[in-house]
């Protein structure tokens, strides 16, 4: 056996674990932020530019959905979605508010990274409301500008709110009846008052609040990019 030929199996290993996985071989395994680059959203890591179309892959305790990620619908929410989903944000959060028409992500299970995220405010993209079945979009006060890191998945067509500024970032394209089989047992009860500043106790609890007040929510064990 060639001195190279111990490396080319290994590539070739490596190549077959990612066709498995459905992920391209350079995202199979993104970089995951330190504890220290999740409390700091000035960090450089986090102004990355998204590619064009991006696809996210997000494993949970109901199996897989795949979101894909159009930037021109949205440029700054898309960037700050994507470097989320790419640096690890989303890993082992919870749904933490899932109704019959809608289901919200994005509260860090960490209380600590929760309070400096709270403060990085993204300014609006164009509005594109068009609040199709399987479109998202990032989740917001009722203010301008306050976008940070909660994401809404739309599960019907919510027409009522095409009059808000929201920007719709991309579409379900996979998975769809994962989305819908998400527990919906504790509606607004679990994460309700966005707007109304009612999530206090999830922000500043994070996973053990969560998990001690509703145990049965469902959870993204982890988010990865590609295909």
């Amino acid at each position: 056996m060639g001195p190279g030929a111990g490396l080319g199996r290994s590539a070739v290993l490596i190549a077959m674990i990612a066709a498995a996985c459905r992920v391209a071989p350079e995202t199979a395994m993104p970089d995951r932020a330190g504890r220290s680059v999740l409390l700091d959203p000035g960090h450089a890591e986090w102004r990355r530019r998204a590619p064009d179309t991006s696809y996210l892959r997000f494993q949970t305790t109901k199996g897989l959905f795949v979101l894909r990620l159009v930037r021109a619908w949205g440029p700054i929410g898309a960037d700050r979605v994507w470097n989320l989903a790419r640096l690890g944000y989303y890993d082992d959060t919870r749904f933490h508010r899932v109704r019959t028409d809608i289901v919200h992500f994005g509260i860090h299970g960490d209380p600590a990274v929760n309070a400096v995220w709270g403060k990085a405010e993204l300014p609006d993209d164009p509005p594109r409301s068009t609040n199709r079945r399987g479109t998202f979009a990032l989740a917001f006060p009722a203010r301008p500008n306050s976008r940070t890191t909660q994401v809404y998945i739309n599960k019907t067509d919510n027409v009522r709110s095409d009059a808000e500024a929201f920007t719709v970032l991309g579409t379900v394209i996979e998975g769809m009846d994962v989305v819908d089989r998400l527990n919906a047992e504790y509606g607004e009860e679990s994460g309700g008052g966005m707007r109304q500043g009612k999530q206090g106790p999830l922000l500043d609890g994070g996973n053990a609040y969560m998990d001690r007040e509703f145990p049965r929510l469902d959870r993204i064990i982890r988010v990865t990019i590609g295909r």
